[in-house]
C-alpha cells in the first residue's frame, strides 16, 4: 500500500506526540494515531514498523525538542544563570508537553537512536558547567546529579507529588541554587581519576 499523500513520518509523530500531550502517552496506539490522521492502521507500516518503534521516535522527538528548548535558552548565559534557565526549560517543556516528555523516560535507553537523540543534552551540560573548572569524571557526576534533580522534580510535580500550598517555582529555584552550591564547592577539590564519557 502506498503512503497517503501528505503523510510522513514527521507528520505522523507530531500527530503522536499532539494525542499523548493532551490524553497521555497510553492513548497513543496505531489504532488511534490512523483514526487521528483519517487513515487505516495498515497505512501506518509504512512509517513506522510498530508501537515500539513509533515509542522510539517519539523519545527522540522529544529529546530533539528538549534539547532545543534548553539550547536557546542558555544563549549568551553563562555560569549559575545558565543553569537556572536551562533548568526552567527543562520544567517548562515538561509542564507543556508531559505525555512527549514521558515518551522520553520511557524508552529503552539502550536503543542506538535514543541513546544518539539524548546525548546532546548531556554534552550542552557538560558545557555549561565549564565555568567550574570541574575535572572529567566530578563533572559526569555532577550531570548525573542535575539530571536527577529535573526529571525527580517534574515527575513528582506531575503525579500531584507536591500537597502543600507553596510556590512550586519558588521550590524549584531552591534547589537548584543548593544544588549550585555543591558544585562550586566540588570545583575546590583534587581532580578524581579519569572515567571515560558514557551513559550518565
Amino acid at each position: 500500500m502506498s503512503p497517503k499523500i501528505g503523510l510522513s513520518l514527521s507528520t505522523l509523530v507530531q500527530t503522536a506526540a499532539d494525542m499523548a500531550d493532551a490524553q497521555g502517552l497510553d492513548a497513543v496506539s496505531l489504532a488511534s494515531l490512523a483514526r487521528e490522521l483519517g487513515v487505516r492502521s495498515p497505512s501506518l507500516y509504512n512509517h513506522v514498523e510498530g508501537l515500539p518503534d513509533l515509542r522510539i521516535q517519539l523519545a527522540v522527538h522529544g529529546y530533539r525538542c528538549l534539547h532545543r528548548a534548553m539550547t536557546e535558552a542558555v544563549v549568551g548565559r553563562a555560569g549559575d544563570d545558565a543553569l537556572h534557565r536551562m533548568g526552567d526549560a527543562y520544567l517548562t517543556f515538561a509542564r507543556e508537553h508531559p505525555g512527549l516528555y514521558e515518551a522520553t523516560f520511557r524508552s529503552d535507553p539502550r536503543d542506538t537512536s535514543v541513546k544518539e537523540a539524548g546525548s546532546p543534552i548531556v554534552d550542552l551540560i557538560l558545557q555549561v558547567l565549564e565555568v567550574y573548572d570541574l575535572d572529567e569524571e566530578t563533572a559526569l557526576h555532577v550531570v548525573r546529579g542535575l539530571r536527577s534533580i529535573l526529571h525527580g522534580f517534574t515527575s513528582l510535580e506531575q503525579v500531584g507529588g507536591f500537597r502543600l500550598p507553596l510556590d512550586l517555582d519558588v521550590s524549584f529555584h531552591l534547589l537548584i541554587d543548593a544544588y549550585l552550591t555543591g558544585v562550586r564547592e566540588a570545583s575546590t577539590k583534587e581532580p578524581r581519576s579519569y572515567l571515560p564519557r558514557g551513559e550518565v
